[in-house]
């Protein structure tokens, strides 16, 4: 029978990364030496351009490398103070983890209330209350207005808060979230956005949120790191990185020459000139 993981000792992170490598097909090597942390309670923002390696921390963490024909090869991943990296992803979910995968993936024959229904056959360790469903139509009225509907017929926003309302049945202690302003318009990411950090405000879900979109993200997270190729390559609090005027210039479009250059590139040429003068 399952036993759900103790909760974290105060202070602890609730997710701890260290120092892990995954490779693809057993020769593509994709994160290389990646360590990270998320603190209870706290929105985490992961950034970068494509091909960093987001997505695959996101799939590493909550154990679904395997269907792509990736590994984790070295390092350790802890849940709760727990190492997870032999778990189950449905054990995972049962202990307190929501992944909300890129691309939203409704299940676009089903109504909206389906889909929820669908993301109770997780919880097999707890039975979902009304109780639940109603704090997902709470934070997404309009999903309870469109809950006879077909999934297939929502708006792309509508699948998004559809996307993360099912996570939110689980009343998970982390939730991880992989490009929700994907596709969106400026409006609709502003409003989801806002309820992102509406639920981890009320619910004390801690966030890991992983955004091409470096000024939203940063508008509601506590922390950030900035990946590429595979590892990190600055980390501090939201307002710190908000202010680097490196990461102005290359992440949030701000001055610059307009020159496209990688932010690893810009540290590289600051380093020189140091040793040069």
């Amino acid at each position: 029978m399952f036993n759900a993981m103790e909760q974290a000792p105060v202070g602890q992170p609730v997710l701890d990364i260290n120092n892990i490598e995954v490779v693809y097909n057993k020769v593509v090597q994709v994160l290389r030496g990646l360590s990270l942390s998320v603190p209870s309670g706290q929105v985490v923002a992961l950034l970068g351009s494509n091909g960093a390696g987001k997505s695959t921390t996101l799939k590493a963490i909550s154990r679904l490398l395997s269907l792509e024909n990736g590994e984790l090869v070295k390092g350790q991943i802890a849940f709760n103070g727990q190492d997870i990296a032999q778990m189950a992803p449905q054990v995972l979910v049962r202990s307190g983890m929501s992944h909300v995968m890129e691309g939203r993936r409704v299940f676009e024959d089903l109504t909206v209330e389906e889909n929820l229904v669908a993301a109770t056959y997780a919880l097999s360790h707890r039975r979902a209350t009304r109780a639940d469903f109603d704090l997902v139509y709470d934070y997404f009225p309009r999903l309870h207005e469109r809950r006879k509907g077909l999934a297939g017929y929502l708006s792309g926003g509508e699948q998004q808060m559809l996307a993360i309302g099912r996570a939110l049945l689980a009343r998970p202690r982390l939730m991880l979230l992989d490009e929700p302003s994907l596709g969106l318009s400026p409006m609709l990411v502003e409003n989801i956005f806002t309820i992102i950090a509406r639920i981890n405000r009320e619910q004390d879900t801690a966030m890991l949120l992983v955004e091409q979109n470096a000024s939203v993200a940063l508008a509601i997270a506590h922390y950030g790191y900035i990946m590429e190729t595979g590892k990190v390559m600055i980390d501090g609090t939201a307002e710190k990185l908000s202010q680097d005027p490196d990461v102005r210039e290359f992440y949030l479009g701000v001055g610059g020459s307009g020159e496209a250059r990688s932010f690893r590139d810009i540290k590289h040429y600051k380093r020189r000139k140091r040793w040069l003068s």
